[in-house]
């Protein structure tokens, strides 16, 4: 698991290998991530946008900007966390994604941005 906390802000990522397929005659490979983003700060937060950095060893390096988080924008309480899954689709069997959500502090109106740490992917035959 890779954790990492931001202004009170803690973010947790599990990854998992979901397999390989072939789509436009080329060979993909399938990754699962769930992030747990956990309020230890004493003031009521929004999730309004996320920003990712995806790194793919036989490709660019892709990046993606968004709205929320799969098509939610979560309010999360003081001592309360939002749980969602979500998927990245990879040419290469290793990669790895790192990013950022900006967020919204209700107490004060702050916007600020909280930072996903870097998790990586690795297909299990791909590993020494």
């Amino acid at each position: 698991m890779f954790t990492q906390v931001t202004k009170g802000i803690k973010v947790s990522v599990q990854t998992s290998f979901e397999g390989t397929f072939f789509k436009n005659y080329r060979m993909h490979y399938a990754f699962g991530y769930t992030i747990t983003i956990e309020n230890l700060s004493k003031d009521t937060v929004q999730l309004t946008a996320r920003h990712w950095d995806i790194f793919d060893a036989l490709k660019d390096l892709e990046t993606v900007d968004g709205e929320g988080v799969i098509g939610r924008k979560p309010v999360i309480k003081p001592g309360k966390s939002h749980t969602y899954s979500s998927g990245c689709l990879l040419a290469s069997p290793i990669g790895a994604m790192k990013g950022h959500y900006h967020m919204v502090n209700f107490t004060n109106a702050e916007e600020f941005e909280v930072d996903i740490p870097t998790f990586k992917f690795a297909a299990p035959f791909a590993i020494n």
